[in-house]
């Protein structure tokens, strides 16, 4: 059995796209299934929608990588003194998720104990002051994570302009503003900052190729369209960042080191991503990726433990549906797991997958 490098990563999709593209076509009688299909797309009308800043989506879209589509609202805030703009999925707080139409994740309290630190902060205002919110850390520095600790700050007298954690700092020094912070963490994934933004792929015919928009953020009209992703049990989620930095130009999102904590400290949740088999709409173009647990549920987080699954003999893959077919095959020693990928060498690394959308999954084997 070959080793599975970070080339192989994508470079894998491009030798299974047109089995994937094609998979439509039933088997020859007698013969084993070689792809994942979805020849009957689940309804819109099934889809239950876990996230309320979702503006529209579609479950099945136009497209040879079997995806749909996502347009979430986008929220401007400062960082650094520029504007810079974001998607709200999830949070460790159940009355805030409830208040904010988030997804409720007790797994992220966990993030507040991750060593090196996991999270940024985030400072909101009271309603009606006009100030956007100021975030403490973008993509392309070395503290990066889409996670961030809630600040309340109320203007204890005149107000100015505060559009960084400088201003912040030294206005609540002189005592014009007060700052109470929680232990609220949120997944606030960064979509548009100073220096660049979210790649959109244009060709739309592979799982992470070309970037996860399928447009360029609209600051406009403050809304952004993803790629959405299906994977098992019935979980649509989107790709924003990865604490594998050397990784993330090849999966075209953003690099979020502070996030590599987020394992040890037990904020995660696994995900094993197929390397062989079956070809189809996975992120390494083989079957769905398989989640310990389902989007919503109290075992689920978006932060992805990342490991990858290897059929010794890959003649002999079957889909699998659930995390007990999964765990059946590794000890019946059929399937092979690698924290990480294979090139890792048992060094996992985490991938903030969001899911604001669960709905019955579709796919089949042919």
């Amino acid at each position: 059995m070959s080793t599975f490098t970070r080339r192989d990563f994508i470079g894998a999709m491009a030798t299974t796209a047109l089995a994937a593209a094609c998979g439509g076509q039933t088997s020859p009688a007698g013969t084993r299934p070689t792809t994942v299909v979805s020849p009957n797309p689940a309804p819109d009308s099934s889809a239950t929608k876990l996230v309320s800043d979702i503006v529209d989506f579609k479950l099945r879209g136009p497209y040879a990588w079997l995806g749909g589509s996502v347009t979430l609202k986008l929220h401007p805030a400062f960082f650094n003194g520029q504007t810079a703009y974001f998607v709200r999925t999830d949070t460790s707080d159940q009355a805030f998720a409830k208040q904010e139409g988030l997804v409720f994740v007790p797994l992220l309290n966990a993030a507040l104990a991750a060593k090196p630190v996991a999270t940024g902060d985030v400072f909101l205002f009271d309603d009606g002051s006009g100030q956007l919110p100021v975030l403490s850390t973008a993509p392309g520095g070395p503290n990066f994570s889409s996670l961030y600790v809630i600040n309340r700050v109320r203007f204890a007298g005149a107000r100015s302009l505060l559009d960084s954690v400088e201003k912040i700092r030294a206005s609540q020094k002189s005592g014009a503003i007060a700052i109470e912070t929680t232990k609220i963490v949120v997944n606030y994934p960064i979509v548009k900052w100073q220096s660049g933004e979210l790649p959109v792929d244009t060709k739309v015919q592979k799982a992470l190729e070309g970037g996860p928009l399928l447009a360029k953020p609209d600051t406009d009209k403050l809304t952004v369209t993803f790629k959405l992703h299906q994977c098992f049990p019935e979980s649509r989620y989107i790709v924003t960042d990865t604490s594998a930095v050397p990784m993330a130009p090849m999966m075209n999102i953003a690099g979020s080191p502070a996030t590599a904590g987020l394992i040890a400290a037990g904020a995660t949740s696994k995900i094993t991503v197929f390397g062989n088999g079956l070809s189809g709409p996975g992120a390494m173009g083989f079957q769905p990726a398989i989640f310990q647990a389902k989007a919503g549920d109290a075992a689920w987080s978006p932060m992805w433990d990342h490991w990858t699954a290897l059929w010794k003999d890959p003649s002999k893959a079957t889909l699998l549906r659930k995390q007990d077919e999964l765990d059946a095959r590794v000890q019946a020693g059929d399937i092979q797991l690698h924290h990480g990928t294979p090139d890792t060498k048992g060094e996992g690394f985490v991938v903030n997958c969001p899911s604001p959308i669960v709905a019955p999954n579709d796919f089949v084997a042919r």
